[in-house]
């Protein structure tokens, strides 16, 4: 919107526009962040049993915080013997009990978090308009509008640093993190920047600690996955597999579930007119684009004559079935164990999972309350990826962010850009996909040039130079 559409009062009314937008934007904001409930409603607090470890009780505080958190900020040590081990692992989670208004007042900064999807496509299709016209008749893009369509994807990197760095709710950051890692989406493939910030706010955050069914099924409804893998264009005269395919490989059973390619084509067209609404940046069904012929997906059978029931039938298979429980059980062991994965530990919470009916808090609590989360052979056994790197540096320097989108660069630089992985599959979670000599030169080069405080949008006051120099060293590369 151009000040200068508003005729003779154009300089109140847009004065008025702007104030309204950024109001609006700020109250959506801070509703984003009661997704994970409010401390008043007083939530139930689940009990963590003494800690049975070979680790020593110090050993124990320092594990939980750079596993189950970013690494300690100064003083995190002393607050989680105050309150005590298996308390804190108790509040963290539930993260609805946890007062997080520090955070949420710094990524209030980030103003283009809150813009409806429907506002980006807006002004993406009158930027591709004002390319496209060379007689240039068409009207002014508004500065405002194109520098909210730039900021957009590069304030959600920034957010979700920042969040990792100041957030009391760092489990819970943890899990939003391994779950947009698991249903990875790349922002680099035409229209998916548009769908990424709602595809954050709206999808993965509400959703990081509950049932698997729910965000599976928000996840295969978000414009960001549909378009992504393709299944926006798949049509009964048209099937695209590649959504099928991820959903079946990647999101739920694995690749050794005991699917077949049969198996991936009735899904595929159980799930055409699963599509975008262009305009309104949302997921609509389309069934006149839907095959509505019978279906035989892993032995269920799919009535003929359905809509939108035959991809919700198959959402509720996926989710329930024992393969999947024990594919994302063995990528949260994977997360927060050791790469090697105890078949043992698996076993027991893919149980967990299946009988809460894919519980992830639950779930999550089997794998880091167990024996072999606090084993000796787990310890220190994790290298951290870049952005846990750049995330613990922060913190363990007590450093804090600009406001602005460098502190997310420094992440890319180290080779591990936000909604960056080309590949459906997500970022490595294994140590030697992430060790290497180039990167572990880059990665004591920001280390040194963090303890110089010469890193851009960050800024350090008051750090003790031991603590700054560690970040440079290898022992600070493990977690």
């Amino acid at each position: 919107m151009a000040q200068g559409d508003f005729g003779v009062n154009g300089r109140v009314r847009f004065g008025v526009y702007w104030y309204m937008r950024w109001l609006t934007l700020g109250l959506t904001i801070a509703c984003a962040s009661c997704a994970v409930g409010s401390a008043r409603s007083a939530p139930s607090i689940p009990a963590v049993a003494p800690i049975q470890a070979e680790l020593s009780r110090e050993q124990q505080v320092d594990h939980v915080l750079n596993r189950l958190a970013y690494g300690p900020r100064p003083g995190d040590v002393e607050r989680v013997r105050k309150v005590g081990l298996e308390r804190w692992i108790a509040l963290q989670l539930t993260p609805e009990a946890i007062d997080d208004r520090v955070a949420d007042s710094v990524v209030a900064a980030y103003r283009t978090l809150g813009t409806p999807t429907s506002e980006l496509a807006s002004i993406f299709r009158e930027v591709r308009m004002a390319r496209r016209d060379t007689t240039r008749a068409a009207p002014p893009i508004d500065m405002g509008a194109r520098r909210t369509l730039q900021l957009s994807l590069a304030e959600v990197s920034a957010a979700k640093l920042a969040r990792a760095v100041t957030s009391e709710r760092q489990l819970y950051e943890q899990m939003v993190d391994f779950w947009e890692n698991h249903f990875s989406v790349f922002s680099g493939k035409g229209q998916t920047r548009l769908f990424i910030p709602a595809y954050d706010r709206d999808v993965i955050r509400p959703r990081a600690m509950g049932k698997f069914r729910d965000l599976l099924g928000a996840v295969a409804t978000s414009p960001a996955m549909l378009f992504y893998l393709d299944n926006a264009r798949s049509t009964s005269r048209g099937l695209n597999e590649n959504y099928a395919r991820e959903l079946l490989e990647l999101h739920t059973l694995g690749v050794d579930g005991g699917y077949t390619q049969q198996d991936v084509i009735q899904v595929a067209r159980a799930l055409t007119g699963w599509s975008i609404d262009q305009r309104a940046g949302e997921f609509v069904f389309r069934p006149r684009l839907h095959d509505e012929s019978e279906k035989l997906v892993l032995g269920s059978r799919l009535a003929p004559g359905r809509g939108i029931e035959d991809g919700e039938q198959v959402l509720d298979i996926l989710a329930r079935h024992p393969s999947t429980a024990r594919f994302i059980t063995r990528k949260l062991v994977v997360r927060f164990v050791s790469d090697s994965a105890p078949t043992a530990l698996v076993d027991r919470c893919a149980a967990v999972f299946s009988a809460s009916d894919g519980d992830i808090r639950r779930t999550v609590q089997c794998v880091v309350t167990s024996p072999e989360f606090f084993s000796k052979a787990a310890y220190k056994a994790k290298v951290k990826t870049p952005f846990e790197l750049v995330a613990s540096a922060l913190r363990a320097t007590n450093a804090s962010l600009d406001g602005s989108p460098r502190g997310a660069q420094i992440v890319t630089r180290l080779g591990q850009p936000t909604f960056g992985r080309q590949t459906p599959d997500g970022w490595p979670d294994r140590a030697d996909e992430w060790v290497n000599a180039g990167a572990m030169v880059n990665r004591v080069n920001f280390g040194l040039s963090l303890a110089a405080g010469s890193v851009p949008g960050v800024r350090i006051a008051g750090v003790d130079p031991a603590r700054a120099a560690s970040i440079a060293t290898p022992e600070f590369q493990r977690r």
